[in-house]
């Protein structure tokens, strides 16, 4: 009769969403945007733009 506490798990869910979310930011901003940016031809700054607005995102989850 080993019962989760829902407060317990949902403070782990919420962990885990934040992490994998976090991850998803850094890897578009470090791998996908350049590539889809070069892709596109956009300039250098404007990627460089683009990469620290995701960045940002991230931090604010």
């Amino acid at each position: 009769m080993n019962q989760a506490k829902p407060a317990e798990s949902n403070g782990h869910d919420k962990e885990v969403a934040s992490l994998l979310l976090g991850a998803g930011f850094a890897l578009a901003s470090l791998i996908i945007l350049p590539a889809l940016a070069q892709r596109l031809g956009l300039g250098s700054s404007l990627t460089i733009a683009l990469r620290g607005a995701l960045m940002r995102a991230s931090n604010r989850v």
